[in-house]
């Protein structure tokens, strides 16, 4: 509906479009439908607001939208979310400006990955993840695993992973893995995963191993990377993911497909592409290095799109039976979809909501973080609570068509009525994926609907 605005009111950067992109007449065509008024329906926001922020985001040189983590992909429309959030920078010219989105340089690492024949489970169901990126989706993988146990599954490895906590649908998951022939976990914790595994293989912390730390699991996108180092040797019978991959390789007959023999060898293989060496990030950048230099302006930049533009309409996703401009699809759980389900579900739920102590299942076994934040809350609006008889500290049920959760209500005038937020990572009665399901996906990449279902609320 911005789109929309900014279009029709021609708020737009002509330059910039005529420039660095390809197919915008088509979107001016396609864009006319989805109105302010057309959205207020679904998203309670008024129109006049939705009018006033576009005008505001065309006006300002250096506007960016800040995404999130999986705030809007992991819903039925999270591509094309992330599209129209793309050409929402693209049309005001706010693309590798100070303020917009910056185009930061890929790292590029020698690759130690194996060849293997076929395609990797889903990537017919979900095909264009890998074709872009040359991996499958995590997603798309994961939400298929519980339909392929045990015929196309019969073993599953998990490293540093906890799928039936943190994956859509724990309850399917569950009943999946007790049907697998072994289930075996690498990890430092006894997770809820490791309970249900065959066997469990105890793991190196980050001080036991070296390693490289880049983008987006520590320099937040920027052309830099550093060396982790190893500080320790490994505890007792602790081995790193090297010493796991390699000593498997030499049982399975496969030591040549795995070939480096100590953890230095395999990342100075992973660092030959950038120009850095083991040696210069050990002695010389021992803080890190910029692999490569990141610069405002379009005059460097480039697209690997047939026309080496940013492509507004998608032919990728057209040549996959995708709509090739962002569109809208009703969530497969919503007032509008699941009429059904409403007079038993009547509240909006989503589920993933963050805060500062823990990250996703992780440190709930600190002491001090514990302290501050001992149990999970939801959050919910006074009006919300109000109608259901809930106070604020209450023991609550949440409950979907999958399952139901125990927690306590946090009321909170920012939530809007009608909505639930829930937290993940919690363990027990308290996971947020008891009320998920894996079969509610994305179509494109495969994403679970974890921030678009139906639930109720109840005093416990």
């Amino acid at each position: 509906a911005m789109i929309n605005v900014i279009i029709t009111e021609k708020l737009y950067d002509v330059d910039f479009i005529e420039k660095y992109t390809s197919g915008f007449n088509r979107l001016k065509t396609h864009i006319r439908q989805f109105t302010p008024e057309w959205a207020e329906k679904i998203t309670w926001v008024n129109a006049n607001d939705i009018r006033k922020l576009a005008r505001k985001f065309a006006e300002i040189k250096g506007a960016g939208i800040y995404q999130g983590t999986c705030t809007q992909d992991q819903t039925a429309n999270g591509t094309q979310n992330s599209r129209a959030f793309a050409i929402l920078q693209v049309i005001t010219g706010n693309i590798n400006n100070p303020g917009g989105w910056v185009i930061s340089p890929r790292l590029p690492l020698g690759n130690v990955g194996m060849k293997v024949e076929g395609e990797p489970l889903g990537a017919d169901r979900y095909p264009l993840f890998y074709e872009v990126w040359g991996r499958k989706s995590p997603y798309g993988v994961v939400t298929c695993v519980p339909e392929n146990i045990p015929e196309h599954l019969k073993a599953f490895l998990v490293v540093g992973g906890n799928p039936l906590l943190s994956m859509a649908d724990s309850n399917a998951f569950r009943d999946a893995f007790n049907k697998l022939d072994l289930l075996v976990v690498h990890d430092l914790y006894m997770t809820e995963t490791a309970e249900a595994a065959h066997y469990v293989l105890p793991a190196c912390t980050h001080l036991e191993k070296w390693g490289v730390a880049y983008t987006y699991n520590v320099c937040h996108c920027l052309p830099y990377l550093m060396l982790r180092k190893k500080v320790i040797e490994p505890l007792g019978e602790c081995w790193s993911e090297w010493k796991l991959y390699t000593e498997l390789s030499k049982k399975l007959g496969m030591a040549d497909k795995f070939p480096w023999k100590t953890e230095e060898e395999l990342i100075s293989f992973e660092l030959e592409p950038t120009g850095l060496t083991f040696k210069q990030l050990l002695e010389e950048k021992p803080e890190g290095a910029y692999y490569q230099e990141k610069k405002y302006g379009m005059e460097e930049a480039k697209f690997s799109t047939p026309t080496k533009k940013i492509e507004i309409y998608s032919d990728a996703l057209a040549q996959v039976g995708f709509d090739p401009l962002p569109t809208y699809l009703e969530p497969h759980r919503s007032p509008f979809s699941s009429p059904d389900l409403l007079v038993q579900y009547p509240l909006i739920l989503s589920t993933g909501i963050r805060n500062s102590y823990y990250t996703h299942s992780q440190f709930r076994d600190v002491a001090a973080l514990k302290e501050n934040n001992p149990e999970p809350h939801a959050e919910l609006n006074p009006a919300t609570a109000k109608q259901y008889e809930v106070s604020n500290g209450d023991n609550i049920i949440i409950e979907t068509n999958r399952g139901q959760v125990r927690m306590k209500a946090a009321l909170d005038e920012r939530v809007a009525e009608g909505v639930v937020l829930v937290p993940h990572g919690w363990s027990g009665e308290r996971n947020a994926n008891l009320l998920t399901d894996t079969k509610c996906r994305e179509p494109i990449m495969g994403y679970p609907e974890m921030k678009s279902l139906l639930c109720s609320v109840r005093r416990a």
